[in-house]
């Protein structure tokens, strides 16, 4: 079994919004696909990707599942496809549940096994046939979660903060009010009952949200899970860059706020709230959670090369409470690895989970200075398997952090940069440098060619972070460092 890193797909392929689920011996996760270097969001069709449950190294894609043309709504494929989830219906057939960017309505498609090729199956009506989304004052269809009860009941989750102007959505009565909750019947299609609103907007003066969400209201990024005979929501709260996760006894109310699991900077850990020094750039974020062999994780998304629209999938596994809550996760290169990262053998790096600039972090979505920043970025173009993803423009003072190492054996380091840069290249075991082990020169002077440049490492032990920090001139690439 190989090693699993964050992001845990293949560096070429950028798929945020990932919903596992386990089907049998597999976990499949199912996404958005986003486009590398893309204008906007989720430009690709949906594809597939699953691994084994005892093998979470080993990633396949099953291709594509659904085109964005399937749908006869969008026959020219002019609309996107947002964050999808699937559920296995009552008669055992898989159900893919899917939004069209901006449009106002829920599709859904079919298929006999989870990864195959589905095919359309309609959009979630009501019992008259008139589509959600196209009555006046239907809540805004977006962000599908689908759950199929134990007995058998089917229950369909949305929701989003944004109101959606008319020349986008094509209808204009149209309400934004929070997360709601629907009950289809067992044709899985077929609204029985709602929608109900279970989690009120910050803005929502009707109905505020509950006094313990505040701070952490709805914002969008709906999913379900029926965990320890609870029903467990998880969304993207006001912050956007972090999930939260909410429980009740019953999937259609009484909902109270569990906490945040993940945040794309760590923030709300050790009580940082400043997002101009984040662990990480901060942009939207969307996942769910999975039990992979006893343990739970959240996946979610990371953002990269300077925007919100060529995103990856990361995942981290996540702590229990003793009454059976879910600690906080910090982010993390090996998230699904069950471990600390082995501390001899070459790491890209495009697995750092801490990433700055001598100023700090940024908002993806919110304007900043792009020439100050480092960023992930790659070579080539979209899904081009020989391409070179590395961290870009590394300036003086620029910080990359990797979680976690087994730092007993390596007693040399060597580094893979290009650019044009002369300086050095520290590595602590802080984020504030006051345990330097190594203190690698640096000189290049060609922006493609990769030079390698090596240094001895002070003896270490134990589980380790590892944080390289550039000083000097210029601006360096990083593309890898190999532990000796």
């Amino acid at each position: 079994m190989s090693q699993v890193f964050n992001p845990y797909l293949p560096s070429w392929e950028y798929i945020p919004d990932g919903e596992p689920h386990v089907f049998g011996d597999r976990v499949y996760v199912y996404g958005s696909h986003d486009r590398f270097n893309a204008p906007i969001f989720c430009v690709n069709d949906y594809v597939c990707w699953s691994a084994p449950v005892n093998d979470l190294s080993a990633w396949t894609c099953s291709g594509t599942i659904f085109k964005k043309n399937q749908d006869p709504m969008n026959r020219l494929g002019l609309r996107i496809l947002f964050a999808p989830d699937v559920a296995q219906g009552p008669d055992g057939r898989y159900y893919l549940y899917y939004a069209f960017d901006f449009l106002g309505v829920i599709g859904v498609a079919v298929c006999d096994t989870p990864d195959g090729q589905y095919a359309f199956y309609g959009h979630v009506h009501f019992p008259d046939g008139k589509i959600w989304g196209r009555r006046k004052g239907d809540e805004f269809p977006f962000d599908p979660a689908i759950l199929v009860d134990d007995d058998g009941r089917v229950w369909l989750y949305s929701g989003f903060e944004t109101p959606v102007p008319a020349v986008m959505s094509r209808f204009r009565g149209h309400r934004n009010s929070g997360g709601v909750v629907l009950e289809l019947e067992r044709d899985m299609v077929t609204v029985k009952a709602g929608p109900k609103l279970l989690f009120p907007l910050k803005t929502n003066q009707e109905t505020p949200a509950p006094e313990d969400f505040r701070g952490h209201e709805f914002f969008e990024a709906s999913s379900i899970r029926k965990i320890d005979r609870k029903y467990v929501f998880v969304y993207s709260s006001t912050h956007n860059h972090e999930l939260c996760w909410a429980y009740s006894n019953r999937p259609d109310g009484d909902f109270r706020f569990g906490g945040t699991l993940v945040d794309l900077g760590d923030l709300h850990l050790n009580g940082n709230t400043d997002e101009r020094h984040a662990a990480n750039y901060l942009g939207n974020t969307h996942g769910g959670m999975a039990c992979l062999q006893g343990e739970w994780y959240i996946f979610y998304h990371r953002q990269t090369n300077r925007h919100s629209y060529s995103r990856q999938a990361c995942a981290e596994r996540l702590e229990r409470t003793p009454e059976g809550g879910f600690l906080q996760a910090e982010v993390t290169s090996c998230g699904l690895n069950g471990g600390p990262l082995n501390g001899l053998g070459r790491y890209e790096a495009r697995i750092a989970c801490n990433l700055w600039s001598a100023e700090g972090t940024a908002r993806y979505d919110r304007k900043f200075d792009k020439e100050k920043h480092p960023y992930f970025t790659q070579t080539g173009k979209d899904r081009e398997t020989n391409g070179d993803q590395y961290i870009a423009n590394m300036r003086s003072g620029a910080l990359a952090g990797f979680k976690y190492f087994d730092l007993s054996a390596p007693a040399r380091i060597r580094l893979e940069v290009s650019g044009h840069a002369k300086g050095s290249m520290e590595v602590a075991l802080d984020p504030a440098f006051k345990q330097i082990i190594a203190t690698v020169p640096i000189a290049c002077d060609q922006t493609q060619a990769i030079a390698k440049a090596d240094g001895e490492l002070q003896p270490v032990s134990g589980k380790q972070a590892l944080f390289f920090r550039y000083v000097g001139e210029g601006a360096l690439s990083f593309h890898a460092f190999e532990l000796i």
